[in-house]
């Protein structure tokens, strides 16, 4: 008795099991309207049955798991229903269709490629093609991984193929279009599926979780969705992966534990230390990651990630693009306003570096930690922190050591200082245009050698006071070459001035002989008021001055106070040298002016030594 109890016991617990079909198979879409994330696909096709318009043969090709063989089934079974309805949808009711249905349909034949892909499989194939559809109108085949054909079975089914009798219609399944030969690609209708997006795959999920009766949280299957990358079939098997761990309740933090995904937390808890410069925290918050075993690589990449995704949350605009749950999206919008661009930018590039550099290196904790401490160093820097909530830079007043011993003592003439001071104010008021005001400073004011780029919108005491200093030097008219003037100019200079600077550079050239004697042989010509050109004999003189153009520019530039300067060499074509001829190119010249040297060496059995 306890033995035929055990039996029992062990038959219902393999029954129940039987019954249970994976969410994959059991929300199979069967209708094209319930076909995710491929509108455009099915609309064509559902078009193209409206319109009688079917091919013989289509090729229907994408990523794995977005419903290519879906759509292949889903096809056949229309084009075969004996009542269709007015949607142009199968009817599920008819003979044919509940044939399909219930799988003994012998008007729809599928082939697996990967496991038949002899010629004696095509073979079998071509020959049950010949064999009219019982019920309906076509014998539809559908082979998928068609890729994996061999050679041989490729050619031997092209002519099938391309004239099938008109009852067979062919349609074919690849993760890999590119492996396909262009003679079958030219016979087929091609047919691209996208990856289901992230929105579109999220709502499906939701839709089977109140099916199964599954209690789920938005941003548990956000997550699912992104490890699905664009696949459905990939997104349904983590879901039933996930309800199996759970227990029917998805939770955030159940999904990210099953699916060993890195917290968001983690990645804002950096972003807080990095914008704090908190080194040490950094550090801290990388060693626990790395301890919960995550790989290094997956660590910066998912960083740089995080970089791009605060980026995006910058602008309305673009948020749009960053698919996630509505809490964790108001997280990234928060901590974005407290980002400048500049500072994301710099960020992306550190970690995308790091990342790209992270198989190469041979201490690879090392190179993570040293990024962390360069992106710990941005924000102290004014350049990439915070510098949009600063409205003005503090000017830099000039050293003593700037201003030469012997003009400490002068003083500028009172009546020049006073109209200057005005000429300043008019300025500020009136506020004139970028090209005047460099003009103008470019003659008074010393720039440092990396001044940062400022707003001039106003005016200063210690700015007056360098206009001041340099006023005095003007007045004594002693220019130091070490406060020589480094503002773009755009000062008029004539055709002799030109070839006195261009002389003066080449002089100056003691190593480079071969560029020297080129610049002395062929003088400038000027061609408009910043253009000039440069006519030589030879490729070579014309290499010369293109390889040192950028030096022999920058002393023009200099010399003459015009940063608009351009520089054009050509050869000139009536003085081009050419190359010497060998004795048969001199022979064949000789030939070409007398014809008669042809006849007289074929005669005497002449050859050139």
């Amino acid at each position: 008795m306890d033995i035929f109890r055990t039996f029992v016991v062990y038959d219902m617990s393999v029954s129940v099991m039987d019954n249970y079909i994976v969410s994959a198979r059991k929300y199979r879409p069967s209708t094209f309207r319930s076909v995710v994330g491929q509108e455009a696909l099915t609309t064509t096709l559902k078009n193209a049955i409206a319109g009688s318009k079917l091919a013989h043969a289509y090729l229907f090709s994408g990523p794995r798991g977005v419903g290519k063989t879906t759509c292949a089934r889903i096809f056949a079974k229309t084009i075969n229903c004996l009542n269709p309805t007015a949607e142009h949808e199968a009817c599920n009711e008819c003979e044919s269709c509940v044939a399909f249905n219930e799988q003994r349909s012998y008007n729809i034949h599928e082939l697996d490629a990967a496991s038949n892909n002899s010629v004696d499989d095509i073979r079998n194939l071509i020959d049950q093609v010949r064999i009219p559809p019982q019920i309906g109108k076509y014998k539809v085949y559908i082979i998928d991984e068609v890729h994996m054909l061999s050679q041989s079975a490729f050619n031997s089914f092209l002519k099938t193929l391309e004239e099938p009798p008109a009852h067979a219609i062919f349609i074919l399944a690849t993760t890999e279009k590119h492996k396909i030969i262009p003679t079958i690609l030219s016979r087929c209708q091609v047919y691209d599926f996208n990856r289901i997006h992230i929105g579109d795959i999220v709502a499906h999920l939701q839709y089977v979780a109140k099916e199964e009766g599954v209690k789920a949280e938005a941003e548990a299957l956000n997550i699912i969705a992104q490890k699905a990358d664009g696949g459905m079939r990939d997104a349904l098997s983590i879901f039933d992966q996930t309800v199996s761990y759970t227990g029917g309740v998805i939770t955030y933090q159940a999904v990210i534990e099953n699916l060993n995904v890195l917290d968001y937390e983690y990645y804002f808890r950096l972003s807080d230390a990095i914008l704090s410069g908190d080194v040490v925290n950094c550090l801290l918050i990388l060693n626990d990651i790395l301890n919960r075993g995550f790989e290094g690589q997956y660590i910066i990449s998912g960083i740089s990630s995080h970089f791009r995704d605060l980026l995006v949350c910058k602008d309305p605009a673009t948020a749009q693009l960053f698919q996630v749950g509505a809490s964790i999206r108001e997280r990234y919008i928060s901590m974005a306003q407290q980002c400048s661009n500049i500072f994301l930018y710099k960020a992306i590039e550190l970690s995308n570096e790091c990342d790209l550099n992270y198989r190469l290196s041979k201490n690879k904790r090392l190179l993570l930690e040293l990024t962390l401490i360069k992106l710990c160093q941005l924000t102290s820097t004014p350049d990439i922190g915070h510098v949009e909530k600063k409205k003005s830079i503090e000017p830099i007043a000039p050293k003593k050591s700037d201003v030469p011993s012997s003009h400490t003592s002068t003083s500028p003439d009172p009546k020049f200082v006073e109209e200057t001071v005005k000429h300043q104010r008019s300025n500020i008021t009136n506020q004139p245009k970028e090209e005047e005001r460099a003009h103008t400073e470019s003659q008074f004011v010393k720039e440092p050698e990396k001044q940062p780029t400022i707003k001039r919108t106003t005016a200063s005491i210690a700015g007056m006071g360098i206009s001041l200093a340099s006023i005095g030097k003007q007045k004594e008219e002693t220019v130091s070459t070490k406060e020589e003037v480094q503002h773009k100019g755009s000062n008029r200079f004539s055709e002799e001035e030109l070839i006195a600077a261009w002389k003066s550079f080449a002089a100056q050239l003691t190593e480079e002989v071969l560029l020297k004697n080129t610049m002395s042989l062929y003088l400038p010509r000027m061609v408009s008021d910043v253009l000039f050109e440069v006519e030589v004999n030879t490729e070579l003189n014309k290499q010369y001055l293109t390889d040192n153009s950028l030096a022999i520019l920058t002393s023009l530039r200099k010399t003459l106070k015009n940063w608009d300067i351009t520089m054009t060499i050509r050869i000139a074509e009536g003085n081009a040298i050419k190359k010497p001829l060998t004795s048969h190119e001199i022979f064949e010249e000789m030939v070409k002016q007398n014809p008669v040297l042809q006849k007289l060496s074929d005669e005497f059995g002449l050859e050139l030594s």
